[in-house]
């Protein structure tokens, strides 16, 4: 089926919602007058459109910025589309190249099993399970053999394969591009086939690989897929993209209190857009959120509630609200309630070895440049002298605003 076939209905104010949906915060939507068609027909018939995501597992666990591209997700499952979460076990042992400048190593099956195992559990944290579908792209890749997967290739040219960016760079670069690389883009495309999808989610640099699927539906005989594109979010610094490389990132497995202070150390510029592609309130009540922010109430609020709303939603509510007191007592220079226990044998012991037996700093010498800026307390109290010697008893020791350990010296 073309798009010319696809079916013309009435376009509801119900339809202009889920566009609406469909667009807050995205980076394209392909072709948007396609989908409209696509919304309008499933109202018509009421059958649910099927949307697809595919993850690679290629680490053990995701951070807040893979969850850009769940909570679209989670918006289009909310009205009432069938979600698909796919993991990609057989992809990851091609490895994709999107965005690389050398040929990705490849995992072992062990490692992806491994990987694999943890990522719908996190993933579930944003997504309803009960209503998300499930699959791993092996169970059609695996049958495909030597034979199918030829016929697959045939299905695309080399010119087009070379028009991504990343592969053209790279060959003109005098790179190495394996060739294994090119059945990635093609595997991926398939998968949409084989879940005849009507919507495939990805981030920007995925662009080349949810355009390879359109082509390879319409190759099938389907009707091919509309595509939406999410923007990478930019991490803690405000500056690169969230990444646990470059260690901006919040995992969805973090502390709750370490979860809520790490998003209010985002800048108030961030924070907006972190609203848009984060949090689940409404665009008119953002808005509204940040007039009165413009109007003069402290930005900190909002960014109070935007950290509350991450810490519930991989938490708890009770854990969130937990949370936001541990950060007013340490503001405060108060001590968390839940601060390590440390057992030291060895008084009267030097403080810079103390601090450093009670991995408060990595040596003596920065613990000695520590206490000379300043940044040592014991009980509350500021430390300045590099010699002094604790006698045995317990104490808490805090470094800076949020390192602490209540140690016991015998």
């Amino acid at each position: 089926m073309n798009q010319a076939s696809v079916p013309s209905h009435p376009v509801t104010d119900s339809v202009r919602n889920a566009l609406e949906v469909s667009l807050r915060g995205c980076e394209e939507l392909i072709p948007e007058d396609e989908w409209v068609r696509k919304l309008a027909r499933s109202e018509a018939t009421g059958q649910p459109l099927r949307i697809k995501l595919g993850l690679d597992p290629t680490a053990p666990d995701i951070h807040i910025g893979h969850t850009v591209v769940l909570n679209k997700m989670r918006q289009l499952q909310d009205l009432g589309h069938q979600v698909i979460f796919l993991i990609g076990d057989f992809t990851t042992m091609i490895g994709d190249p999107s965005g690389r400048n050398s040929t990705r190593p490849p995992l072992t099956r062990e490692q992806i099993e491994a990987n694999a195992q943890t990522y719908y559990k996190q993933a579930s944290l944003v997504l309803d399970p009960a209503r998300t579908e499930i699959r791993y792209n092996s169970e059609w890749c695996d049958p495909l053999g030597s034979r199918g997967m030829i016929q697959l290739a045939a299905k695309y040219t080399v010119a087009r394969m070379m028009e991504r960016d990343d592969f053209s760079k790279r060959f003109k670069g005098g790179q190495s591009i394996s060739v294994h690389e090119f059945l990635y883009p093609l595997m991926q495309g398939y998968d949409s086939v084989a879940l005849r999808s009507d919507l495939e989610l990805g981030g920007t640099d995925q662009k080349f690989n949810l355009l390879v699927g359109r082509h390879l539906q319409q190759e099938y005989g389907q009707e091919p897929q509309c595509i939406l594109t999410m923007p990478l979010l930019e991490g803690l610094d405000g500056a690169d993209k969230m990444s646990k490389s470059k260690n901006n990132y919040i995992g969805i497995t973090e502390e709750p209190n370490t979860m809520f202070a790490k998003v209010l150390s985002i800048s108030d510029d961030l924070m907006w857009r972190w609203y848009t592609l984060l949090s689940f309130k409404s665009l008119a009540e953002i808005a509204v959120l940040k007039k009165e922010v413009e109007g003069g109430r402290n930005p900190k609020d909002a960014k109070v509630m935007l950290a509350k709303e991450i810490t519930a939603r991989f938490h708890s509510a009770a854990a969130a609200e937990v949370a936001e007191q541990d950060f007013i007592r340490r503001s405060q220079g108060g001590v968390p309630d839940e601060i390590p226990e440390v057992q030291l044998q060895g008084a009267p012991m030097g403080i810079g070895a103390l601090l450093k037996a009670a991995m408060l700093a990595p040596s003596t010498s920065e613990a000695n440049r520590l206490i000379e800026g300043g940044g040592v307390r014991i009980d509350s109290q500021v430390v300045s002298d590099k010699g002094l010697k604790l006698n045995a008893g317990t104490f808490v020791l805090q470094v800076g605003k949020r390192k602490f350990a209540r140690v016991t010296l015998a």
